[in-house]
């Protein structure tokens, strides 16, 4: 039969486990996916149209007759 050991032994393998599930954690989150090959290319600023109330109104006017 093993010999008992410390309480403060018992803490610092309890500690070291800790720190090793968290590192894992961590590692794990970060291990997403880097392919950027898939990502649609933004927009450029002169292809966008504004939006007004009128417009809006308007539509909304038109859609409930």
């Amino acid at each position: 039969m093993p010999g008992r050991t410390r309480i403060a032994e018992r803490y610092a393998r309890a500690l070291a486990a800790a720190v090793v599930a968290v590192a894992c954690l961590l590692l794990a989150a970060n291990a997403g996916p880097t392919d950027t090959a898939h990502r649609p290319a933004p927009v450029p600023a002169g292809d966008t149209t504004s939006v007004t109330d009128a417009s809006v109104t308007d539509s909304l006017v038109t859609v409930s007759r």
